[in-house]
């Protein structure tokens, strides 16, 4: 599987999507978020880090570039590249994220990342829809997302069922 749309109809459902994303990741991955202002990018990230049961939770990064947050089971990178460009990744000290294969690294305004970081990534795109809602787009670049995919349409699909 190398797609997903979901649909979300407000904050809340965006951020139980992101908790079922969050059920499906163990450390290692790569996720990028992009879609204009107020579309709900850092919405996804908290609720990413509520379900690891994160107690800070994330907000924008936009002016510190990067925020970790660390507790016994995980470690998640929250980087925001609003103002950067693409030849400025090299020059901040990002690499420290890379050696730490177990973490999480999630990237708002990823197009300063794009020749930085592994292919293989989760590439998130949110698009404003009318009467608030959302819609998430979800591509896997390689075999380690492409099994995060598989593994987020299970729960999606169980959810549904359960919901009936």
């Amino acid at each position: 599987m190398k797609s997903l749309i979901f649909n979300s109809a407000s904050p809340l459902d965006t951020q139980a999507f992101a908790a079922l994303l969050a059920a499906c990741l163990n450390g290692g991955e790569i996720i990028f978020f992009d879609g204009p202002i107020g579309a709900g990018k850092t919405v996804m990230v908290s609720g990413i880090a509520a379900a690891f049961g994160f107690k800070k939770r994330p907000t924008s990064a936009s002016f510190s570039l990067m925020k970790k947050y660390k507790n016994k089971n995980r470690t998640i990178y929250h980087i925001d590249l609003f103002r950067l460009c693409g030849g400025e990744m090299f020059n901040l000290g990002f690499e420290e994220m890379l050696e730490d294969e177990a973490a999480i690294i999630l990237a708002e305004w990823p197009k300063a990342a794009a020749d930085f970081f592994p292919k293989d990534r989760l590439e998130i795109t949110i698009s404003l829809k009318k009467s608030n809602g959302r819609k998430i787009t979800l591509k896997a670049k390689g075999p380690k997302t492409q099994e995060v995919l598989k593994c987020l349409k299970s729960k999606l699909t169980i959810k549904s069922k359960l919901a009936k």
